[in-house]
C-alpha cells in the first residue's frame, strides 16, 4: 500500500515511541487527530473505535466512542438497524483475530435483496468506504471492542496489521483510562448553565430559551458557550450528551 508504515520502518524504537505518543494523549479530542494520522500513514481515511455491540443492540451510533465517519454514514447505517444484519459484527462476537471485510460489497449484495440499502452502498461508495479491517480489543476491566479502519484498499500487508493491532489494542485502552478520568472528575456547572443546557436538550434554540428564562439570546449564548468548554465538547449537542452521561442534567 502505498505510503504505508510498517515495523521494519519503525523498529523496536519506533514501536516504544508510538506507545509513549499514545499513553501521552490527554484527550479523546488528541486521539482523533492521532488516529487521523495514523490512519494516513496506511492510506485508510477512516476510523471508528466502539464497544462491542450486544445481542438486543439495533444502532451503532450509542456504542461509538471516536470516530471520524461522516455524520451522515453513521445515521444512515442506524437507520437500517445495520447492527442487527452485520457480518462483521456477528463474527466480532465470536473472534479475538483482526479481520478485514469487504463492507461496500456486502452492502451491495443486500441491497439486492432490500433495496433501501442501496442507499447506503452508494453513500459508502461516495465517500470511499469499500473495506473495513477490523480489531478487536479489550480494556483492563475486560471490556470488549473494535477499532475499525476504513478505506478504499482491500488488504494490508501483515506488517501492518501487526502495527495497526497493537496501535488499536493501546488506543482502546487509553479510551478506557481517558473516559474514566473524565467519569470522576469535577465539573462545576451554575445554575444558569444547567438550565439553558437543558432547555437546549429539550430541543429549545437561544432565542427560546431566553424567552422563558427572562435573558438575552447573547447572554444564553455566553452560558453555552462556557458548558461547552467546560465539558471539552465540539459543539451544544455533544455537550447535552456528555453532561447526561454525568448526571448534570436529566
Amino acid at each position: 500500500m502505498r505510503g504505508e508504515m510498517t515495523l521494519d520502518e519503525t523498529g523496536r524504537g519506533g514501536q516504544r515511541d508510538v506507545s509513549a505518543e499514545i499513553a501521552a494523549l490527554e484527550t479523546q479530542f488528541d486521539i482523533v487527530r492521532f488516529l487521523r494520522r495514523t490512519g494516513e500513514q496506511f492510506s485508510l481515511k477512516y476510523f471508528i473505535a466502539f464497544s462491542l455491540p450486544g445481542f438486543e443492540a439495533d444502532k451503532l451510533s450509542p456504542h461509538s466512542i471516536v470516530s471520524n465517519w461522516p455524520a451522515e454514514l453513521i445515521a444512515k447505517y442506524d437507520a437500517f438497524n445495520m447492527v442487527r444484519r452485520s457480518p462483521s459484527i456477528r463474527k466480532l462476537r465470536t473472534t479475538t483475530v483482526s479481520f478485514s471485510y469487504e463492507l461496500a460489497k456486502w452492502v451491495e449484495d443486500t441491497a439486492q435483496k432490500e433495496k433501501p440499502i442501496a442507499e447506503l452502498a452508494e453513500m459508502m461508495r461516495h465517500h470511499g468506504v469499500l473495506t473495513g479491517h477490523f480489531f478487536p480489543v479489550h480494556d483492563a476491566l475486560g471490556n470488549r471492542g473494535v477499532v475499525v479502519w476504513c478505506g478504499e484498499e482491500p488488504s494490508i500487508s501483515f506488517e501492518s496489521r501487526m502495527l495497526l493491532q497493537m496501535i488499536s489494542i493501546q488506543v482502546f485502552n487509553r479510551l478506557a483510562e481517558i473516559g474514566a478520568a473524565w467519569k470522576t472528575g469535577q465539573v462545576s456547572l451554575t445554575d444558569r448553565e444547567v438550565e439553558c443546557l437543558s432547555w437546549t436538550a429539550a430541543g429549545k434554540t437561544s432565542l427560546e430559551i431566553a424567552e422563558i428564562l427572562g435573558l438575552s439570546e447573547h447572554t444564553v449564548n455566553h452560558y453555552l458557550n462556557q458548558v461547552t468548554r467546560k465539558l471539552e465538547a465540539v459543539n451544544r449537542t455533544q455537550a447535552v450528551v456528555k453532561a447526561m452521561r454525568r448526571g448534570l442534567i436529566t
